[in-house]
């Protein structure tokens, strides 16, 4: 059974490869660009409908597993939360997003502020659905630093560390990161339905 992520985000599509070290193919490879309505009003809901929108368009011979995640600050009522990817508006780029939040954290008058990213990753297949989730703690602080990674990155610092997901390795972020440990609950899952 093929692996085919319902991602378009280039970052995520990278990460994910360097963490399943399997042959995994963005979904636009097969069907061509278009963009899947996320209306769902969790992580875990929003991953499903991606995953079983490519699914449906795709067939039994694949395996496509899908990722909804974002970051949430208490401070801020929990948002961005779900809308992370669009918080700045419908067409918003990931430093358009970063530098609103930015913003927000300094109109609260905090330099940092307790964060958390959660990931939600969907797995659609002829055998059934399942979705796993992982969570990073730490905090974002209210300037960005580090040009690795994307998205919210360079403005959080996980705890236990005092560099952001910007200024970190590639394989330090892999091992602690959100997506990284939803990645990790769902192989098992993968492994068992690609030998069924």
């Amino acid at each position: 059974m093929k692996l085919v992520l319902a991602t378009g985000n280039k970052g995520k599509l990278r990460e994910f490869k360097q963490m399943c070290q399997d042959e995994v193919v963005a979904f636009s490879d097969l069907l061509g660009e278009f963009e899947v309505i996320e209306d769902g009003d969790t992580f875990a809901a929003n991953a499903l409908i991606k995953a079983r929108t490519i699914y449906e368009k795709l067939g039994d011979d694949y395996l496509v597993i899908a990722d909804d995640s974002g970051i949430s600050l208490p401070v801020l009522g929990g948002t961005p939360g779900i809308y992370s990817a669009r918080y700045a508006g419908e067409n918003a780029t990931d430093k358009d997003n970063l530098y609103k939040l930015i913003e927000a954290v300094k109109q609260k008058g905090l330099k940092s502020t307790p964060a958390y990213y959660t990931a939600a990753i969907a797995i659609v297949s002829k055998y059934g659905e399942y979705v796993v989730h992982g969570w990073m703690y730490g905090e974002v602080i209210d300037e960005a630093r580090g040009d690795k990674g994307f998205g919210y990155d360079p403005v959080f610092i996980p705890a236990g560390f005092d560099k952001t997901l910007g200024e970190l390795d590639d394989d330090v972020k892999s091992a602690i990161s959100h997506r990284g440990k939803a990645l990790a609950l769902a192989k098992p899952i993968i492994n068992m339905l690609r030998t069924k």
